[in-house]
């Protein structure tokens, strides 16, 4: 669960359609990447070309988030995979903040088919490929899906989406795209 930024009279972020249809992208037979910091993102569907940046979890085990001050950068999870490793990378992203949308705002938008692009600091390029993109209420978040195992690598890119309760100041919902590399 991530808890993002807010804004006084947010534009509500695309949701995917619960009906989008899932595609499974076997793993092609590409040997495993060694360790290394993501440090750029690009998702041309969504037109996102961010810089990334190391993040960790809270006391509380809660994914932590770029600084809000800086709402067009991407945090990878440093305590997982990074991409191109065998596992689930996880990289997460503000949707919105108070200066209006932010690096993950049309995460929703993306769908089967569509590539993702992670830069490493060992200057390679680990090309995933959508597989499905959903919505889940934060009091059901699947951790198993986002940080569990795998046998190829996979990408997860998490933002918070839905309705904004304001009363919490927080989405209802998470945004999970879940992808696997392909070249």
């Amino acid at each position: 669960m991530i808890t993002v930024g807010l804004t006084v009279d947010p534009e509500r972020p695309p949701r995917p359609p619960a009906d989008a249809p899932r595609r499974t992208h076997p793993a092609p037979d590409l040997a495993p990447l060694p360790r290394a910091a993501p440090v750029r993102v690009l998702i041309p569907a969504i037109d996102v070309r961010a810089d990334v940046v190391p993040v960790g979890a809270d006391s509380a085990g809660v994914l932590e988030v770029p600084p809000l001050d800086r709402p067009t950068l991407a945090g990878w999870y440093r305590h997982g995979v990074s991409p191109g490793e065998i596992g689930n990378a996880v990289l997460v992203g503000h949707v919105d903040a108070p200066t209006g949308p932010a690096v993950f705002f049309d995460l929703g938008r993306l769908r089967a088919g569509q590539q993702i692009q992670v830069t490493r600091a060992d200057a390679q390029v680990a090309t995933f490929t959508v597989n499905d993109v959903r919505a889940y209420g934060k009091e059901h978040f699947p951790s198993t899906l986002v940080y569990g195992p795998a046998d190829a690598a996979g990408l997860r890119l998490i933002t918070c989406g839905g309705r904004f309760d304001a009363a919490t100041g927080n989405y209802v919902d998470n945004i999970i795209v879940f992808a696997t590399r392909t070249a």
